[in-house]
């Protein structure tokens, strides 16, 4: 496969939940096709069906259709409900199958919910910045916790 000459992308969106100066990680199952059983943040896919059948923003569009679909995702995962979505920033990767990925990288507040997991994932925890450092995760997530960390500081 080309994928120096392919067009299409996977985009997917995480985010950064805050909680009283703590940050939700969880704990990706062991039989997951990528970084199974490393520690990352809730998120998930944007599918057609995330807007498709809801009424168009504009004549043409559908906006804010990202941020629909991560607070879908984050129900899905871990139950949990937040506001205020903010980018922090994006992230590409090539899965194993060779699929381009687009990472949109988002921080945003607990709003309400208690977690529980659905069976994506098998742990997860409330940590500080500092607790973040002890546990396996994602590449590139510590950094970006940081960033936060620092922005809402």
């Amino acid at each position: 496969m080309d994928i120096q000459n392919k067009e299409l992308h996977r985009v997917t969106a995480t985010a950064i939940i805050q909680k009283e100066g703590k940050y939700l990680l969880i704990q990706r199952s062991l039989n997951k096709k990528t970084f199974a059983g490393k520690w990352t943040v809730p998120g998930g896919g944007l599918e057609v069906s995330d807007y498709i059948n809801l009424p168009k923003t504009t004549h043409d569009h559908w906006y804010f259709a990202v941020e629909d679909s991560l607070k879908r995702e984050i129900k899905e995962e871990v139950n949990l409900e937040v506001r205020d979505l903010n980018y922090l920033c994006s992230i590409t990767f090539i899965r194993p199958e060779g699929i381009p990925v687009l990472i949109l990288s988002y921080f945003g507040d607990y709003k309400s919910g208690k977690v529980k997991l659905n069976e994506e994932n098998i742990n997860y925890a409330w940590v500080t910045f500092e607790e973040a450092k002890n546990y396996d995760l994602v590449e590139g997530l510590l950094e970006e916790i940081e960033m936060v960390d620092k922005i809402l500081k």
